[in-house]
């Protein structure tokens, strides 16, 4: 989502367009600070995303142990990522070539090119979010709900759940990118991000609750109720703070640019906001790099499979 038709700007040889989504600049402006972000970066984190998210995707399948609701979730966010990953890479080196002249296209194979990428960066986005409130929903309903759990939370109704997502962020990606200057289009963007953050909030807070709520039990028991609470009050914490901060630094800055883009698209100091547009990608970028090791590198299980998926790259 850089911008309707990055591809295009560079084809007909004029400046890159504003970013997508029908975000605006005003040149008359005073000046502002733009972070220049170049495409060796893009290209980087990409890459890094891509073959992190390839190899979380690789050992869940390959170890069937791994293969449980709660994971299958886990493989679903690191495919999303990895289709992140994948499209910003592609547009990146697909611009580098038309720039360079190496790669020969028409303007209507640029533009379709274009829009499928568009397509799958918004698409990949969307999943990317559902599925990070859909392993808060799972974490929520296994310490709430541990005896139930494995009658709530089957297999056929996790797979019924990943279908829907991916139908549902097709569908929905494919309808912003093609009425992507409509108000309506933004308002329904900035909404589900409050929604998916108000929703993990919520539930992340209220496991914190009663895993601290736990704790003092146990050290009523042991007659050690300071200490044992504090320990695990600060380690839950600091695994709060982790997972909502790092989504909200991630996502957080890219739909202010879109909730600016509804309230002010005219107004200097939101034009300012404007110009960075591509540093909110590369933060969405980080956040596919992130979520593996937020997610799926802290299972001892996972890392152990994984191991033996590098050993057999490695020897063949």
């Amino acid at each position: 989502m850089q911008g309707p038709h990055r591809l295009l700007g560079v084809f007909n040889s004029t400046p890159p367009a504003t970013p997508h989504l029908g975000l605006a600049t005003n040149g008359t402006s005073p000046q502002r600070l733009e972070v220049y972000v170049p495409d060796g970066l893009f290209l980087s984190l990409g890459l890094v995303g891509l073959v992190e998210n390839a190899l979380v995707v690789a050992a869940i399948a390959r170890n069937r142990n791994l293969h449980s609701p709660m994971y299958l979730l886990i493989c679903c966010l690191a495919v999303s990522d990895l289709l992140v990953s994948l499209s910003n890479v592609l547009e990146t080196a697909v611009t580098q070539l038309l720039e360079a002249g190496t790669l020969a296209a028409q303007a209507t194979t640029v533009q379709q090119l274009d829009a499928v990428i568009d397509v799958l960066v918004c698409g990949s986005m969307v999943s990317s979010l559902c599925f990070l409130g859909a392993i808060a929903v799972d974490r929520y309903i296994s310490i709430f709900y541990a005896l139930r759990y494995h009658s709530i939370v089957t297999q056929p109704r996790v797979l019924r759940a990943i279908a829907a997502i991916w139908v549902a962020s097709t569908i929905s990606s494919s309808l912003f990118i093609t009425y992507y200057a409509h108000t309506a289009v933004l308002l329904c963007l900035v909404s589900f991000f409050i929604a998916m953050l108000v929703l993990m909030a919520v539930l992340y807070v209220h496991m914190l609750s009663r895993a601290c709520q736990h704790a003092r039990g146990i050290a009523q028991l042991h007659k050690t109720r300071r200490p044992t609470h504090q320990g695990s009050g600060l380690k839950g914490a600091a695994t709060l703070t982790l997972l909502l901060g790092i989504f909200f630094l991630c996502w957080g800055p890219f739909f202010l640019h879109l909730s600016l883009t509804i309230l002010c698209p005219q107004h200097p100091t939101c034009a300012g906001v404007f110009k960075n547009s591509h540093l909110f990608l590369v933060l969405i970028m980080c956040n596919a790099i992130a979520d593996p090791l937020v997610y799926a590198f802290r299972s001892q299980e996972l890392r152990k499979t994984l191991r033996e998926v590098l050993l057999c790259c490695w020897w063949g």
